[in-house]
């Protein structure tokens, strides 16, 4: 599976992002899917992640009420809606895919899309 993110960018801060996952493959449609950050000079963190059936979401205490996990099996998209961004949310965002229940640790991963930079001035 291979996946694409997009639709990063600069905001100022309490604006509004949306970014889009979209994955190669039909069957994309069977996995949980998560996004990651990762600020500079920072780890990479966990952000959200969804089911594949998208009934259950998750997501890190940090962006609880203001990020909003998403998808359309149909398009093989998952998207994730930011609002109210903070300067702290500034990082590249990826996002991951696995085939089993959605984690938290970036390593349970087995594909992973090439990164959206998100910025977010104060």
């Amino acid at each position: 599976v291979q996946l694409q993110a997009s639709g990063g960018g600069l905001v100022q801060a309490g604006g509004s992002l949306r970014l889009s996952c979209e994955a190669s493959e039909r069957t994309s449609s069977r996995y949980t899917t998560a996004w990651f950050r990762q600020a500079p000079g920072k780890e990479r963190e966990f952000v959200a992640a969804i089911s594949w059936s998208g009934g259950s979401t998750y997501y890190a205490d940090s962006v609880k009420g203001r990020f909003t996990i998403s998808r359309d099996n149909a398009k093989n998209t998952v998207y994730l809606q930011m609002n109210t961004l903070k300067p702290e949310d500034t990082a590249v965002y990826y996002c991951a895919a696995r085939g089993w229940g959605a984690a938290s640790s970036g390593n349970e991963y087995d594909y992973w899309g090439q990164g959206t930079l998100v910025t977010v001035s104060s």
